[in-house]
C-alpha cells in the first residue's frame, strides 16, 4: 500500500467562495486528527479508524500525485466527518464526505479540482454530486493533473483505446448511435459493429430510477453523452450502468 509522499510539494487550486458548500452540508459523523495517508482516497486517523474518501476514484497512474496532494491537505490535521450515515464498508472503512477544520470545501473537491481524483459513484446528494462534477470540470478544462493528457478523457468511438481499460474506472464521452433492448437489458451502442464497438448496458431492473430522474434510455439516441464506471469486456468494452448519475449531458450545466 503506498504511504504519504513527503517529499512531494503539491499546489492546489483555491475552490469555490466562502458560501458553505453542499458536500460539507451533509450530516456531521464525528471527526478526529488523520494520522497518515495511505492512499489517494484513504486516510487513518489517530483513534485508529480507517477513513474511505467517498465519491471519488483515483488514476492508478497518478496514485503517487494523489497521495502527496492528499498529504499535503489532511496529515496531521484534524478533519469533519460527513454524510448521510457512517456504516462502515466490507473492509472496515468508512466512507464519507471529508472537511479540514471548517473549511467550506471538502477535500474531495479539491482533490477533484486539482485534477488528482475522478468523480465515482454512490453520490446519493444531487448538490453534492452537481458540486463535484463542476470541480472535476473546471480541472478538465483547464487541463490539470489527469486532464494534462488529453487522452484522459477517452473517445466512444475508439474501442481499442477503451479496451485497454478494462478492470478501471474510466470517463468516456461520445454520440450514442442506437438504443436496442435484449433479455432484459438494454445496450446504448457507440459504434454499428455490436460485438466489438463500445456500449452501455442498462438493467431493466434500475429502469424506475430513470423514469424518477425524467430520463429513457431511449430518447439517448443520437445524443452525446458522457458516462463514467468500470470498463468490463463483453466481447466489446461495456460499462454497467449502477446508478443514473453515471451518465452527463455534456454542455447541459
Amino acid at each position: 500500500m503506498i504511504r504519504y509522499v513527503a517529499i512531494m510539494v503539491v499546489a492546489l487550486p483555491s475552490i469555490g467562495g466562502t458560501a458553505r458548500a453542499a458536500c460539507v452540508g451533509l450530516p456531521e459523523q464525528g471527526d478526529g486528527v488523520v494520522a497518515a495517508v495511505d492512499d489517494g482516497r484513504h486516510v487513518r486517523l489517530q483513534d485508529g479508524r480507517e477513513i474511505r474518501l467517498a465519491g471519488i476514484e483515483i488514476e492508478s497512474s497518478r496514485q503517487a500525485e494523489a497521495t502527496a496532494a492528499l498529504a499535503s491537505l489532511a496529515r496531521a490535521r484534524r478533519v469533519g466527518l460527513r454524510g448521510a450515515e457512517d456504516v462502515p464498508d466490507r473492509y472496515g472503512r468508512q466512507p464519507a464526505f471529508v472537511v479540514v477544520d471548517d473549511d467550506a470545501t471538502s477535500l474531495q473537491a479539491r482533490l477533484l479540482g486539482a485534477g488528482e481524483a475522478m468523480v465515482g459513484l454512490g453520490i446519493a446528494d444531487s448538490d453534492c454530486r452537481a458540486e463535484l462534477l463542476a470541480a472535476e470540470a473546471t480541472a478538465r478544462m483547464a487541463q490539470r493533473g489527469l486532464w494534462a493528457d488529453p487522452t484522459a478523457l477517452k473517445n466512444a468511438g475508439n474501442p481499442g483505446d477503451i479496451m485497454a481499460r478494462v478492470g478501471r474506472f474510466t470517463v468516456i464521452e461520445g454520440r450514442i448511435l442506437s438504443v436496442r433492448e435484449t433479455g432484459g437489458t438494454i445496450y446504448l451502442n457507440f459504434g454499428r459493429r455490436w460485438t466489438r464497438d463500445f456500449a452501455v448496458t442498462i438493467s431493466r431492473r434500475i429502469l424506475g430510477s430513470f423514469e424518477a430522474a425524467g430520463i429513457s434510455p431511449k430518447s439517448l439516441e443520437n445524443k452525446r453523452i458522457r458516462v463514467r464506471g468500470w470498463v468490463e469486456r463483453r466481447s466489446g468494452p461495456q460499462i454497467r450502468i449502477r446508478e443514473v448519475g453515471q451518465i452527463e449531458m455534456p454542455g447541459a450545466r
